[in-house]
């Protein structure tokens, strides 16, 4: 739940700039982590699932920005079973305090979810892996979609799928944000202030779908692999 500002990218492109002075053996630790393979959940290539969102149907009423200062030029689109849209990926450290998420190292830190774990307390964004869905508003309400809290997402970035669960919700005119962990886990750096991806990531949210409890990753990624599999079947 954040409102990214310029001064992020400013941050990002000087964080770029410093990094493009250091020869390769001396790059900042950041940088170093986001070059590491990341993870590939489940039996569904990322080909397979990207070979069937290449078309967009646009149920959305209008599109979104991927930040504040850009344009808006993001649809929610349908697919029988699922809806999907293809943005950045902005980091989201919200819910418990951990090493790696908290006020120190996040400036937009906030400690809650929208929703919760069994247990009552926020997500732990560091070690589950979960997606930030726009606010309802007249662009598009993700309830009336079939989209809830808990419900399975594939996230696909370059060769490597990750499934995650719709963990928090965002700015009403925002699109593409998911946790610390979501990021780690697809080789893309974590980092919430100055970290994230530019571009190239896929989200596809499956309907009337639910981890349980919604904290289990394992869950998450058992359900997400079948419901994958059915999704590539229907569409």
């Amino acid at each position: 739940m954040r409102r990214r500002t310029f001064a992020l990218a400013t941050a990002a492109a000087t964080a770029l700039l410093s990094a493009a002075a250091l020869p390769a053996t001396a790059q900042p630790p950041a940088q170093a982590a986001a070059a590491r393979p990341g993870v590939t959940e489940g039996s569904v290539s990322a080909a397979d699932l990207l070979a069937k969102v290449t078309n967009c149907s646009q149920i959305s009423n209008g599109k979104y920005r991927t930040d504040e200062e850009t344009p808006a030029t993001v649809p929610v689109c349908g697919k029988k079973g699922a809806v999907f849209w293809k943005a950045d990926m902005d980091i989201d450290c919200d819910g418990q305090v951990t090493a790696k998420c908290n006020k120190d190292t996040d400036p937009w830190f906030q400690p809650e979810t929208r929703w919760n774990q069994s247990n009552g307390k926020p997500l732990n964004a560091e070690k589950l892996p979960y997606v930030v869905v726009p606010s309802v508003s007249g662009i598009w309400n993700f309830e009336s979609a079939g989209i809830k809290g808990g419900g399975i997402v594939a996230i696909i970035y370059k060769d490597k799928v990750e499934y995650a669960v719709v963990g928090d919700s965002g700015p009403e005119k925002i699109i593409g944000e998911a946790s610390y962990a979501a990021a780690k886990g697809l080789g893309i750096d974590p980092d919430p202030a100055t970290g994230g991806a530019e571009s190239g990531v896929t989200y596809i949210l499956f309907k009337n779908s639910q981890a349980s409890p919604i904290e289990s990753h394992s869950d998450a990624v058992s359900r997400g692999d079948a419901l994958a599999k059915k999704f590539l079947q229907e569409n």
